[in-house]
């Protein structure tokens, strides 16, 4: 999964600076570093964007393929291989 949206933009434009985050413990210090980093993030975490973004998580996040992950798998029995 991807974010389909820059998420620590979208809460600027919306009046969320991360001072704000973090005085008003929105979200954690760690969560803002991973978005930094494009590093995954918790369902909680997902859940506390669109609500303070006011989105539905589809406006969020896409699904992409893995596609190494793709290669291990024999799509005829759904097993590794």
């Amino acid at each position: 999964m991807v974010f389909k949206i820059n998420v620590l933009q979208a809460l600027k434009d919306k009046g969320y600076s991360t001072y704000r985050i973090k005085n008003e413990k929105l979200l954690s210090q760690s969560t803002l570093q991973k978005l930094r980093e494009g590093k995954p993030v918790s369902w909680e975490n997902i859940e506390a964007f669109c609500r303070l973004l006011e989105i539905q998580p589809g406006e969020l996040l896409e699904y992409k393929p893995d596609t190494a992950e793709n290669e291990y798998f024999s799509f005829s029995d759904g097993k590794r291989t």
